[in-house]
């Protein structure tokens, strides 16, 4: 539940470096590293025309996290809150049906060997 709580309260960003139509960079939450086509050194009327005709393309993935985090046991339905609760209860039902087991054995001990009955006999697994 803490897992699913932090991963939908995180903003995700996701940058793609495309170089003449082939996929060259993803970053995951941090700047794209460029391939280094870019001309410099041009003046900036040349500069401006050669970025809206570069070969190069960047894409941008932005996924807002959640920041408002007061829900509360009002907003959900009537439906919702008997879901949860039943839940609640199997899920418990079941960790106490797992820590619970009937060992028929437990109160009897194992019987003293005397003698090796395998070596007795000669008779290995082999």
């Amino acid at each position: 539940m803490a897992l699913l709580l932090m991963l939908s309260t995180i903003s995700w960003k996701v940058e793609k470096h495309y170089c003449m139509g082939r996929l060259m960079d993803i970053a995951l939450f941090s700047d794209v590293d460029n391939c280094g086509m870019n001309m410099t050194g041009l003046e900036e009327d040349e500069n401006l025309a050669e970025s809206e005709n570069s070969c190069c393309n960047d894409e941008v993935i932005f996924i807002e996290g959640q920041h408002d985090l007061k829900a509360s046991v009002n907003d959900l339905e009537a439906e919702q809150q008997f879901f949860l609760v039943i839940f609640a209860n199997a899920y418990k039902a079941i960790i106490e049906a797992e820590t619970l087991r009937f060992y028929p054995h437990e109160q009897y001990p194992p019987p003293q060997l005397i003698k090796d009955i395998q070596l007795l006999d000669q008779v290995f697994l082999i």
